[in-house]
């Protein structure tokens, strides 16, 4: 079966539950899955229950597909997503990217936890992505390229979308949510990194580090979709002050940090 058939597959098995068309797909990472409670929701569907979906299995993840609507536009919502350390090829991480933009979406609002390694930044810190750094050493556009898809050399000059980011920090001064903005990369993971590896990402110019997010912003890119990302600074990754750090440590933080990315996401919702 070729991406384009299951990709249709995919989006039948959801149309014959949720009749919506969604302008706008969201992407929940770590511990940010309270943002599914700004939903009005239509219907939620387990990953396992749609064809060719992987199956979440990180700890705060739920893995599932909220259909629904904020602030009255309609949306379709990861709570859960899917990452190369788990041991899945990149393909498969962004393809539920591919199902959105064959559900209609033409925004993608992805969200993520990460180390932040500016030391200007702080813990619990909320970061807009201007641009980011792949270093996970695959790319989801590897093969035959589907021109109906996607262009075979998609460009990368603006991955994040230059009006979407004005209108976050816009919308960040009118809720009084301060922001950070910066360049966000990508390592395979599991591990967290060594100080010789945080010393190296802050030096080529990165500000935080995660593992996730980037795949699914090219295949968004080369789908022709506007992207909107959000990093939340959950550990602070500076090579001489390093201190251990746990998951659940990291969760709590984004737990807590969460509570502002619902209003800020909301409220950029709200403006589109």
């Amino acid at each position: 079966m070729t991406l384009s058939e299951q990709i249709a597959t995919a989006t039948t098995a959801i149309r014959k539950q949720w009749s919506g068309q969604p302008k706008i797909g969201i992407i929940l990472g770590t511990g940010l899955g309270a943002l599914t409670q700004d939903i009005q929701q239509d219907v939620v569907i387990p990953y396992a229950d749609l064809p060719h979906f992987p199956h979440s299995t990180v700890l705060g993840h739920k893995g599932q597909l909220v259909c629904g609507k904020i602030a009255g536009h309609s949306v379709v919502v990861m709570d859960g997503r899917f990452h190369f350390y788990e041991g899945y090829r990149l393909q498969q991480i962004t393809f539920p990217v591919r199902v959105m933009k064959a559900l209609g979406c033409e925004i993608l609002l992805v969200s993520n936890a990460c180390g932040g390694l500016n030391p200007q930044f702080s813990k619990g810190d909320i970061m807009l992505i201007e641009d980011h750094i792949n270093l996970m050493g695959d790319n989801p556009l590897i093969g035959p390229n589907d021109d109906k898809l996607g262009d075979r050399f998609p460009d990368m000059s603006e991955p994040y979308d230059r009006n979407l980011l004005a209108l976050a920090k816009e919308v960040s001064r009118e809720v009084k949510i301060p922001v950070q903005q910066g360049v966000y990369v990508a390592v395979a993971g599991p591990n967290l990194e060594t100080r010789a590896e945080y010393r190296f990402l802050r030096t080529i110019g990165a500000d935080v580090v995660g593992m996730s997010t980037v795949p699914e912003v090219i295949v968004a890119v080369h789908s022709k979709m506007r992207c909107l990302g959000f990093s939340i600074v959950t550990d602070m990754c500076l090579p001489d002050a390093l201190h251990a750090v746990s998951h659940e440590e990291i969760i709590a933080v984004a737990n807590e940090a969460e509570k502002k990315l619902r209003t800020l996401v909301h409220s950029i919702i709200e403006k589109l």
